[in-house]
């Protein structure tokens, strides 16, 4: 299933308990539909004493979100918005913006 959003996008939280907050997308989970955003849906986790956490105890960690719940924002206009797919000539295929018409794929835009 292709998703809307890539690793690396600055996304707003549409809906939810976290409507409104902004983040980039850290890991892109599309067989359950879902994303994790930074700083975004965190939650606490039980982890016993490891060389990583030697205390032990309780860390905060982001939890997924469904992905209908975040809309990428456009580099060109700033706002969230919805996803379109445009054929360019050398005949690659990008995710544009459905308000402004800029380009939401890194390695596109100028």
């Amino acid at each position: 299933m292709k998703l809307h959003v890539k690793k690396g996008d600055t996304v707003l939280v549409a809906s939810g308990k976290y409507k409104g907050r902004t983040g980039v997308v850290k890991q892109v989970l599309p067989r359950k539909m879902k994303v994790v955003v930074e700083g975004v849906n965190l939650v606490k986790k039980a982890v016993r004493p490891s060389p990583q956490h030697p205390q032990g105890g309780f860390i905060e960690v982001e939890a997924p979100l469904h992905a209908s719940k975040v809309r990428p924002l456009c580099p060109a206009c700033g706002k969230p918005t919805r996803v379109r797919r445009k054929l360019l000539e050398d005949g690659k295929k990008v995710r544009v913006c459905a308000k402004c018409g800029g380009v939401l794929d890194k390695e596109w835009v100028k």
